[in-house]
């Protein structure tokens, strides 16, 4: 199948994609960036740009460095190169650990994180653990930046705050050094994305746990925490009782007639799935936890 004609841009700067937005506001204009969701969309009609602005080549928008307490990563690294910097692994665990869930090899040597993030696709691996990863997403635009915490990025399905001529150019984790972070995934067997995805990112001392943050994916129509599962971590020893304890909570803030049905799954039974993939990410932190002593 073939896309619709449109007008190509390759923008070289980030400033000159900011002008090109604003040039052609009127029209219906998307971002090139890895194209992994783009491309095909815009093959099946269900994305039809008038305008399309590659980013592709934006060597600002590009890699992974640590400044101060936060590893900074370029909107534009593909997967492949954030797992490829050790600092992804020791600062952002989880989010690592859901990145190496996403899609398979190809995908990962051109998809980017930034585009993963504002594509905003409910089912994509991210969303839910850029919240639970605590991170900052840096958007820049005619007026100049503006930084967003990942709970207030996602409006829903397909939805954020970025404005008509801005773009995401960076985002910012705080280093989660010594912690653990997993991401355990019930991927479609058709697509491969998220039917339940759950990110955790926890610190514990001495057998207990300091702090957690918990976050899914594929469940709502865009990832969300589950503030109960970490209420029932919290200062509590990180043993079976207490994760089966904590993932039966995994869906009570969460309206499960809001819940994501479709051909893949039920609202009711992505709700079943989440506290059982909650209940898996939390052991694997415990066995990762235990591990070291294990092999003393």
């Amino acid at each position: 199948m073939y896309p619709d004609e449109f007008d190509y841009h390759r923008a070289e700067t980030v400033e000159e994609a900011i002008d090109l937005l604003e040039e052609y506001a009127m029209e219906e204009t998307e971002l090139l960036a890895g194209g992994h969701s783009l491309i095909p969309a815009m093959k099946t009609g269900l994305s039809s740009p008038d305008v399309l602005i590659d980013i592709s080549g934006i060597e600002a928008l590009q890699g992974v460095s640590v400044e101060d307490d936060t590893l900074v990563v370029g909107a534009m690294t593909t997967y492949s190169d954030f797992l490829g910097a050790d600092a992804s692994h020791e600062h952002a665990p989880a989010l690592a650990a859901a990145v190496e869930q996403v899609g398979d090899r190809q995908v990962r040597n051109r998809g980017t994180v930034g585009g993963n993030l504002a594509h905003a696709d409910p089912a994509s691996d991210l969303p839910g653990t850029a919240m639970a990863s605590d991170v900052t997403l840096i958007v820049q635009g005619p007026d100049g930046e503006r930084e967003i915490p990942a709970e207030e990025f996602y409006f829903g399905m397909y939805a954020t705050d970025l404005g008509p001529s801005e773009l995401l150019t960076r985002v910012e984790v705080p280093s989660a050094a010594g912690a653990v972070g997993t991401y355990a995934k019930k991927a479609s067997p058709s697509s491969g994305y998220a039917m339940v995805g759950v990110a955790a990112l926890l610190e514990v001392d001495d057998g207990t746990v300091t702090s957690a943050r918990v976050g899914a994916n594929g469940v709502m129509d865009s990832g969300v925490r589950l503030g109960p599962v970490e209420d029932a971590l919290a200062g509590e020893s990180l043993d079976e009782e207490t994760i089966a304890a904590a993932a039966e909570r995994a869906g009570e803030d969460l309206d499960e007639a809001m819940m994501m049905d479709d051909l893949q799954a039920s609202g009711e039974f992505r709700g079943r799935l989440l506290e059982v993939y909650t209940e898996r990410a939390l052991s694997e932190a415990m066995d990762r936890l235990s591990a070291p002593a294990a092999a003393d």
